[in-house]
């Protein structure tokens, strides 16, 4: 899937209190790698997302292989509505 930089962090912004925590547990992975997926580059804590970032526009283009976090953060974004 391919989605701007801008459009990513949109969506970090977007999420319900506490849905870092949520998704990560619901995943078993660190919390921190939940937000290296939307844009973070603390690895030392966290793992680095299966992503890559092309050069361009509104941050670039990113591509990530693994739509799992994303699907959830949507799905959490629109129960919150």
């Amino acid at each position: 899937m391919n989605i701007t930089f801008d459009e990513l962090r949109d969506i970090k912004h977007k999420l319900p209190t506490g849905s870092i925590s949520r998704i990560a547990e619901q995943l078993n992975v660190d919390e921190q790698t939940v937000r290296n997926y939307f844009g973070a580059k603390k690895f030392t804590n966290g793992d680095v997302a299966d992503m890559h970032i092309q050069p361009g526009p509104n941050g670039g283009i990113v591509h990530l292989e693994d739509t799992t976090i994303f699907d959830l953060a949507m799905e959490m974004i629109e129960n919150s509505k």
